[in-house]
């Protein structure tokens, strides 16, 4: 079984060369390249079963927007690359359902960009890099 690489794409300028850095990588040692992108959405909900269910519609739309607006480009952008190419694009806490798509594709490596920004969110929460590379189940490189 080849090996995988998780990147974690999101469209930006970080993520662009985070998915640059583990398509390199791929390409040298053979690995599969997944390119993983979580649309971040709140557990917490107290709706009443009709918003629930209009929630879900936009939950569906949000997702179908991400594949046709970022995931099929960077496939397209990909394909005479010559690398074996995943997608996964999934609904979550990003840090904790990319270690998820990690354990799910037994990836040898996630690798994630970082933007180099701190607010006051991060500080308080912590960031994606950071929590990822706390909680990950395979080595993690934060590609600045």
């Amino acid at each position: 079984m080849a090996e995988k690489i998780v990147v974690g794409y999101d469209g930006s300028e970080s993520s662009h060369r985070a998915l640059t850095f583990a398509a390199d990588r791929a390409r040298a040692i053979g690995a599969t390249l997944v390119i993983a992108h979580v649309l971040e959405w709140s557990p917490y909900s107290f709706l009443t079963p009709t918003e629930l269910e209009e929630r879900h519609k936009r939950r569906t739309d949000e997702l179908s927007r991400a594949e046709n607006a970022l995931i099929a480009p960077v496939v397209k952008e990909l394909a005479g690359s010559g690398l074996s190419i995943e997608t996964e694009l999934k609904y979550g806490h990003i840090a904790e359902t990319l270690c998820k798509i990690a354990s799910e594709h037994q990836a040898a490596q996630v690798v994630i960009g970082r933007t180099g920004h701190s607010n006051m969110a991060s500080r308080l929460f912590g960031s994606v890099a950071g929590s990822l590379a706390q909680i990950a189940p395979a080595p993690v490189t934060i590609v600045p």
